[in-house]
């Protein structure tokens, strides 16, 4: 799957970014620092900046909390930023003045069609885009007793109803999240969505959990939404640091060859009685050292095996690799040997083998 292979979007201009459009996937966060907190938010988007998340979205549960936005440019931030908006619109009229990128709402919790009209009017003369938020646990009511339970064809209707509220405005610079905790409904919801409209996805689950299920669930449901063409920007939501979300959703798009950073993929056996090497210790301490090489773009497949026997063969189509024998291992290319160093040399030797590979 590569990024021309997904099914076609408006482009929507966010910052710097563009999502959808046929625009590379971008992968967000949230930050978890109290609102009011700003010198502590702009730490923590800068960390999130750092560790590749392309766009921070920021909770502002009051017009007081809005000047974080131009804190936060002040402080050095550069990534588009996204309020978090809700029940309250002139907490989105804040944000936009005070130099937010976008907008996240659900239409249907902000109040009266004036409302609406005035947050569009007011992101119109910005140039700022919305975010349509839809969850299954903040379901419109009348849409909960039409459909008995937040279904795909609940949540995908009340997005679609949320949609038109501003493209009645005449605004249509919209992104939609259809989110639930149930990875099947998201899946179906998201696909009924995209066969409707035009409008780019940010994709995900919500209450998936702690970073170990919550990370299965979202991998299942974005990756098989990936790998079907829909989606334009994600968020892994975990019960966990920020960072491991932004780790979570780039391995996510390594998975299914989108990241358009570039990556390294590792490949490793799962250890069998033949293993004579510290295999687990050695691939964790190597992922650990290439944790923060810049790729430059490039994608470099290296395989971390456990013996000889099947080591070489199975990772044919890996740029380079190792594999374990007795106090020892076996470097290849290719399938070909090229080296062997001791154990406690390994490590390092992989690590050099993919800075040269990478021209550092």
């Amino acid at each position: 799957m590569t990024n021309d292979m997904r099914k076609p979007t408006r482009a929507v201009r966010v910052g710097e970014l563009t999502i959808g459009g046929g625009a590379p996937l971008t992968v967000q966060s949230m930050t978890n620092v109290p609102a009011e907190d700003f010198r502590g938010t702009a730490e923590q988007i800068r960390r999130l900046e750092k560790s590749g998340c392309d766009i921070v979205r920021l909770a502002v549960p009051t017009v007081e909390c809005a000047p974080v936005f131009r804190y936060v440019r002040e402080a050095g931030v550069k990534c588009p930023l996204v309020a978090d908006v809700h029940f309250d619109y002139r907490i989105a009229l804040a944000a936009a003045e005070a130099g937010a990128d976008k907008i996240r709402v659900n239409p249907g919790n902000l109040g009266d069609k004036w409302k609406v009209r005035e947050v569009a009017e007011c992101l119109k003369s910005h140039g700022l885009p919305v975010r349509i938020g839809v969850n299954g646990g903040s379901l419109d009511k009348r849409l909960l007793e039409k459909y008995g339970a937040p279904t795909a064809e609940a949540l995908a209707e009340s997005a679609m109803e949320e949609a038109g509220a501003f493209e009645d405005c005449g605004f249509s610079d919209i992104v939609i999240s259809i989110k639930s905790s149930n990875v099947g409904e998201m899946l179906r919801a998201n696909r009924l969505v995209r066969s409707l409209c035009d409008y780019p996805l940010h994709i995900g689950l919500t209450e998936a959990g702690d970073d170990y299920s919550g990370l299965i669930k979202n991998a299942v449901g974005i990756g098989a939404l990936l790998t079907e063409g829909i989606g334009d920007t994600l968020r892994v939501s975990l019960t966990a640091d920020p960072l491991d979300e932004v780790k979570a959703g780039r391995e996510i798009l390594r998975a299914v060859g989108m990241d358009p950073r570039g990556s390294i993929e590792v490949i490793s056996c799962p250890t069998c009685g033949r293993t004579k090497i510290d295999l687990i210790g050695m691939e964790k301490k190597y992922k650990e050292a290439i944790s923060n090489i810049d790729t430059h773009g490039k994608r470099l497949k290296v395989a971390v095996m456990g013996c000889v026997v099947n080591g070489p063969g199975e990772a044919r189509e890996a740029d380079f690799g190792m594999a374990g024998g007795v106090g020892k291992c076996v470097f290849f290319r290719g399938g070909e040997r090229i080296a062997t160093v001791p154990e406690e040399e390994a490590v390092d030797y992989l690590v050099r083998a993919t800075l040269d590979a990478l021209g550092e």
